[in-house]
């Protein structure tokens, strides 16, 4: 999907990157680099951010943004249901 495709999609419900943006907690220029940076690609960002931006952006427009974001964001959600992942933060007694 392409960033125009992305911006119709949000239009259509409504909404455009800065409003996306501002109502998930991103900053509306990190949102916009990150979809020209990654829209059309065929591989998933490594970095958390930037995946945590088309991941809500995919939920947000009800279409993948890339291949595959929404299918590796329900296993991350899989492997904290089932207690698979690593707790992030640390108690000290």
């Amino acid at each position: 999907m392409n960033k125009r495709q992305i911006q119709a999609r949000l239009i259509e419900k409504g909404s455009n990157f800065r409003r996306f943006a501002l109502t998930h907690g991103y900053e509306p220029r990190t949102v916009t680099q990150a979809v020209q940076r990654w829209a059309g690609a065929s591989t998933l960002p490594n970095g958390r951010l930037t995946f945590s931006i088309l991941r809500d952006l995919s939920l947000a427009i009800g279409a993948e943004v890339l291949p595959g974001i929404l299918a590796d964001a329900d296993a991350d959600a899989d492997a904290d249901a089932e207690g698979l992942r690593q707790p992030t933060t640390t108690e000290e007694p």
